[in-house]
């Protein structure tokens, strides 16, 4: 009998833990493509067990893999950035062949004046002095039958 006044023996069970090592089942080889229906395996405790094989799911083709962008539209975005870079050039090009024709007619006309003006001389020069040259007086002049007589 216990006594009132004192507790029983209190016995204290501390809990371990279970391990358990899934059993390897057998591989057993089978070919591909010839799966029978039914499977059966031995595990190594000598159970056996038996059920239906899954059948494999068909492989689908593979899918042609087209990339993001299309070729023609990454041709197109190359020759517009080649475009836009020879723009620059092309702008200086055009740029240089008008300052060319617009210093060409600048010359041109610079020549005229001066070749205009080297004529003025010459012209408007000669008057008030006698130059050395030739100088011709026709003082009769016949025109018979288209020949001319002097």
């Amino acid at each position: 009998m216990t006594h009132p006044e004192r507790p029983a023996a209190v016995e204290v069970h501390q809990p371990q833990p279970i391990t358990i090592h899934p059993p390897t089942a057998p591989l057993v080889p089978v070919q591909p493509g010839t799966v029978p229906a039914v499977q059966s395996i031995q595990l190594p405790d000598g159970r056996i067990v038996t059920g239906y094989a899954i059948t494999p799911a068909p492989v689908p083709a593979p899918v042609e893999t087209r990339p993001a962008v299309s070729r023609t539209a990454v041709n197109v975005a190359l020759g517009g950035i080649g475009f836009a870079a020879v723009c620059g050039g092309l702008f200086l090009l055009t740029t240089f062949i008008a300052a060319l024709t617009a210093f060409i007619t600048q010359l041109i006309i610079l020549a005229a004046v001066i070749f205009g003006g080297f004529i003025a001389v010459q012209i408007f020069g000669a008057t008030g002095r006698r130059s050395g040259g030739t100088t011709v007086n026709i003082r009769k002049a016949v025109i018979k039958r288209n020949h001319f007589h002097s």
